[in-house]
């Protein structure tokens, strides 16, 4: 048994008995790793109910090697980010990009991934409406999806590997896991210039800046995607909060006539 010390984000934290909690922590040098925070749901608790999702700190724990289960010993707060439970659209992207990591459920650390995962955090939680918190929360669940291997093909085609132009209009090839030219997917909805330019972007960690071209269209991708790579036996809970409060974003003019979630993906499996 060693006691460590390290930066840590939680993902998730849920009662374990009348006083204790456990807690599920992406840390900077041990990646994903499970505590038990003994005491902290008692009123005087010494943690002050700072064990709350998306807060970061300092965590100090007795790592026992061989064991799935670790003792908190301290937990030094950094940031609290009060904002994303003040607002349900920032609360429900934190959450998805928060069980994407769980999802990888690796004890490998990766700086990048934490990195990633905190300015997902602190994009959403500054985001001021939720158009904003949309293209936050996007960004980071590409930028995650990318880092954790699942990246998709976004600058050619998937089927032919032929190169594609900025202007070309594309579709997407969803088992084989990225864009395809119209060529070698004659069905399915077409993702235009714009759309694939700001996938583009986000699966390479960069927000756009411009409200989205067609929100429909990045919500119904990111869903097909991961139903179908990454999710595997365990589907997402968070996705379902996720798809309903993003929703709520002012639509384009082509989802106003009808191209919503439901159907923004209609042939593209």
């Amino acid at each position: 048994m060693a006691l460590v010390s390290t930066r840590a984000l939680v993902l998730q934290a849920f009662p374990y008995s009348e006083t204790s909690k456990i807690l599920r922590l992406y840390t900077w040098d041990h990646g994903l790793v499970s505590v038990i925070a003994k005491g902290a749901l008692r009123p005087k608790s010494r943690y002050g109910g700072v064990l709350e999702p998306f807060t970061e700190g300092t965590a100090t724990f007795y790592h026992r090697y061989g064991r799935d289960l670790h003792t908190l010993g301290g937990f030094d707060l950094l940031r609290s980010r009060q904002a994303l439970g003040r607002s349900l659209a920032a609360f429900a992207g934190a959450s998805l990009v928060a069980e994407l990591v769980l999802h990888a459920d690796t004890e490998e650390a990766n700086p990048e991934i934490y990195e990633s995962l905190a300015a997902a955090f602190d994009a959403m939680a500054a985001a001021g409406d939720a158009d904003e918190a949309l293209r936050a929360a996007l960004t980071g669940a590409w930028t995650l999806i990318s880092l954790l291997g699942f990246e998709p093909g976004t600058d050619h085609c998937v089927v032919c590997e032929r190169p594609l132009v900025p202007a070309e209009p594309v579709r997407f090839d969803t088992s084989a896991g990225g864009v395809a030219c119209v060529r070698c997917r004659p069905a399915g909805r077409i993702i235009p210039a714009a759309s694939r330019a700001e996938l583009h972007a986000m699966v390479r960690g960069r927000t756009p800046e411009e409200p989205l071209a067609s929100p429909g269209l990045h919500r119904a991708l990111l869903r097909v995607f991961l139903e179908t790579h990454v999710q595997q036996d365990r589907p997402f809970r968070a996705l379902p909060l996720f798809l309903d409060q993003m929703g709520a974003t002012v639509p384009s003019e082509s989802e106003a006539e009808g191209d919503g979630d439901g159907e923004a993906m209609d042939g593209a499996r």
